[in-house]
């Protein structure tokens, strides 16, 4: 495909601090900013519409150095992440403007790929390899069960269940959030797809959110289940305010950053910690000095991300950056500053934002942070859903003070 002008200037080599120090500049939105945004998700839907793969085109996998060995065959992308990567690239087309516009071919052509994903998606919860599990081991399953979800979840919002599918999404709405919280860690409370030893917040934090989700459209939600995840959050979080990695038994409050371990220094944090403050403040407990901390340390961090971006290997030093925290830390950023309380902080945050993604950028328009070309349906999606994050809902409130 082509690459269009997106109508916004790219500042080739500009530093992440200087962009974050534009804070009081107040409002920056733009008719330019804004037809970036447009020709950004436009060319992402078309990326996903020709990467969409698999028998009857119904599938986004995400791929990873993860295999397993699974129906007789060695070494495939495990059907969690099949999962879970196809509900992401549904997901940004759902969130793209004009999807349901009735005259429009292109929006057509989305609503049947949607289908057929959501199709894909529903047989393959019922697969043996989906059903939840306890067992201490490598399992990415979770994944699979957190964004079909949030997938569901969306459809049915949107009023946009395809015909004849209203009532399986209805029982794999309850029966999702039935797996997700059959599959929490004991005691220490949250999830973790690297073991039951520790919780992730990587992995608790998106969990959350599906079921703050599920909760306010009337799903049986155990509270026993979110407070200790939401404990387990809290936990994790140090001093200075980065997030553990791994969550231990014992709270990090006291911790000074020079006393953590290489994968819990603040800068390799950043992702977690703009994650972790936007489900905290979901639930309550979270607050605008927290959040605006986690952002603040993401543009001022932001390059400990891009020296692993499209890199190989996982948790290397100095911060133990995997190169799949990038997208997934855009995604979120920006998320936390749509709930920041300042509009003219907001504001800034959002383009200085749209400047780091326009340097990253592949040439058609696309964004990976992995070093397989088949993870560029599931970058492009996530940068698509984070470039629109102002139009998209917040996170669903959960407990007293939920709204």
């Amino acid at each position: 495909m082509a690459r269009r002008s997106c109508g916004c200037v790219v500042f080739a080599g500009l530093l992440p601090s200087l962009l974050w120090a534009q804070e009081a500049v107040g409002p920056v939105a733009s008719p330019a900013a804004e037809f970036y945004v447009a020709a950004e998700v436009e060319r992402g839907c078309a990326i996903l519409l020709d990467m969409q793969e698999g028998d009857g085109r119904r599938e986004w996998p995400y791929e990873g150095v993860y295999r397993t060995d699974e129906d007789g065959q060695r070494r495939v992308i495990p059907i969690g992440y099949r999962v879970g990567g196809t509900a992401i690239g549904a997901l940004a087309l759902l969130a793209a403007p004009g999807y349901d516009a009735a005259d429009d071919p292109a929006a057509a052509e989305r609503r049947a790929a949607v289908r057929r994903a959501l199709e894909f998606v529903l047989e393959a919860l019922a697969l043996p390899l989906m059903q939840p599990s306890t067992e201490d081991r490598y399992d990415v399953r979770g994944w699979g069960h957190i964004y079909a979800l949030q997938l569901l979840l969306r459809l049915r919002d949107l009023g946009g269940v395809p015909a004849g599918l209203a009532e399986p999404v209805d029982e794999r709405v309850t029966w999702l959030v039935d797996a997700l919280q059959a599959s929490a860690i004991p005691r220490l409370g949250g999830w973790n797809y690297a073991g039951r030893q520790r919780p992730s917040p990587f992995m608790t934090a998106p969990a959350l959110q599906a079921l703050f989700w599920a909760a306010a459209r009337g799903e049986a939600v155990d509270p026993a289940v979110v407070e200790a995840a939401l404990d387990a959050l809290e936990r994790g979080r140090a001093a200075a305010g980065s997030i553990a990695y791994a969550v231990p038994a014992e709270s990090r409050a006291e911790v000074a950053e020079a006393e953590l371990a290489f994968m819990d220094l603040l800068p390799g944090s950043i992702g977690r910690m703009v994650c972790v403050e936007a489900t905290l403040w979901a639930a309550g407990r979270g607050s605008q000095q927290r959040l605006g901390a986690a952002v603040d340390a993401f543009f001022e961090h932001w390059q400990a991300l891009e020296a692993r971006r499209k890199r190989s290997g996982t948790h290397v030093r100095p911060y133990g950056v995997a190169p799949y925290y990038f997208v997934f830390a855009h995604y979120h950023v920006a998320q936390a500053i749509e709930l920041l309380d300042d509009p003219a902080v907001r504001d800034a945050r959002r383009s200085a934002l749209r400047e780091l993604l326009a340097n990253v950028r592949e040439p058609d328009g696309g964004y990976n942070d992995r070093v397989f070309p088949r993870s560029r349906a599931y970058g492009t999606a996530m940068i698509m859903m984070a470039l629109r994050m102002s139009e998209l809902p917040r996170p669903e409130r959960y407990g007293p003070g939920a709204k």
